[in-house]
């Protein structure tokens, strides 16, 4: 007779707190916030069309860093997708005003494009052996020449009768009284969810991050899911410029840095939430919805110009010294407990 197992004790309540705090320290600091400014601005912050505007500003920041997400997630950084965007953006506008092409095609050109280039950075950074900072930091400058010689250092501006409607459409319009754009991140706040938490892929990401020598003891490709997390970011990021040119309606060939440092400051910041010590889906889109309404409420409040990039930079280096401790956090955990290693996929478990 197998005598029964023992159930595992509960860890203390102190331990429980800390990680109630460490997955929605984020989300309650996001609610905190939120409170504070409608109490300080009754006026203008908690009303519907503030609101609207919060959620169709940030859609493309939002997109962009759920995007960033899938290299972080295995351990890689992608600093071409402030580059990414604004060449999507800018080849968008050039193929609809001046190619003449029908806008549909358009989108599907463009956002295959950027899986393509995602393609490209995950060759270089694992194949070519170039750390994925200097790798992806070299193929964005690339992207900028391309945008650079595709606009000529100018802005593409629509002529008198301006976008398709249906282009613009994609941006424009409302669902539900709320901008369709806020419901484009929900959708792929959810599809990543799926795939990150509960299909082997997530997994084997996650493992492939935390520790790669673990990852080929047990049969994981590697190189080929490191790959393809950058054929998914890049493939975001191809959306999300197709976004950024139905939103500004007019292409300006520098305005894709502008969104690098808050993607970047969500995805990291975001690992720090719902799943401490790994970058995740649900975190970065609570990371998001604090750094809007920081945003928001402290403009509202009168603050210089000078205060967002101020904001965003202190935000970053907090971010990153968090996800750090969370990460450590987690391996100490990790080797008090048993260790379970993830099921080898079917390729090379045969």
């Amino acid at each position: 007779m197998t005598p029964s197992r023992a159930p595992s004790p509960r860890p203390p309540l102190g331990r429980r707190f800390g990680h109630l705090i460490g997955a929605y320290g984020l989300l309650a600091l996001a609610a905190l916030l939120f409170l504070t400014f409608s109490l300080t601005l009754p006026d203008t912050f908690p009303t519907l069309d503030n609101i609207s505007a919060v959620l169709s500003n940030q859609s493309v920041t939002a997109i962009l860093a759920l995007g960033a997400t899938l290299p972080i997630a295995t351990g890689k950084f992608d600093l071409s997708i402030g580059y990414g965007i604004g060449l999507a953006h800018v080849t968008t506008m050039q193929l609809i005003v001046t190619e003449g092409w029908s806008w549909p095609l358009v989108c599907i050109v463009v956002v295959l494009g950027g899986a393509v280039v995602g393609a490209v950075n995950g060759v270089v950074v694992e194949f070519a052996r170039i750390d994925s900072f200097i790798a992806t930091l070299g193929t964005g400058s690339i992207m900028y020449a391309f945008t650079g010689w595709i606009t000529d250092g100018a802005r593409i501006v629509p002529g008198p009768h301006g976008l398709p409607a249906g282009f613009t459409a994609l941006y424009d319009s409302r669902f539900l009284g709320l901008p369709v754009a806020a419901f484009y991140v929900l959708a792929l706040t959810a599809v990543l969810w799926l795939l990150l938490e509960r299909l082997p892929f997530g997994r084997y990401l996650y493992v492939i991050g935390s520790n790669p020598r673990a990852a080929d003891l047990v049969g994981i490709p590697s190189r080929r899911y490191i790959v393809c997390a950058f054929v998914g970011s890049g493939l975001v990021v191809g959306v999300a410029g197709v976004l950024l040119a139905a939103q500004q309606q007019i292409g300006n060939p520098s305005v894709g840095m502008d969104y690098l440092l808050p993607a970047f400051v969500g995805a990291l910041l975001g690992s720090t939430a719902i799943r401490p010590g790994r970058a995740n889906a649900l975190g970065t889109l609570v990371a998001v919805t604090v750094l809007a309404i920081g945003l928001v409420g402290i403009g509202q409040l009168g603050a210089q110009f000078w205060v967002t990039p101020l904001f965003n930079g202190t935000t970053l280096l907090i971010a990153v010294g968090l996800a750090g401790y969370a990460a450590r956090r987690q391996l100490r955990q990790r080797r008090t407990e048993p260790s379970r290693a993830p099921h080898p996929p079917p390729e090379a478990a045969s």
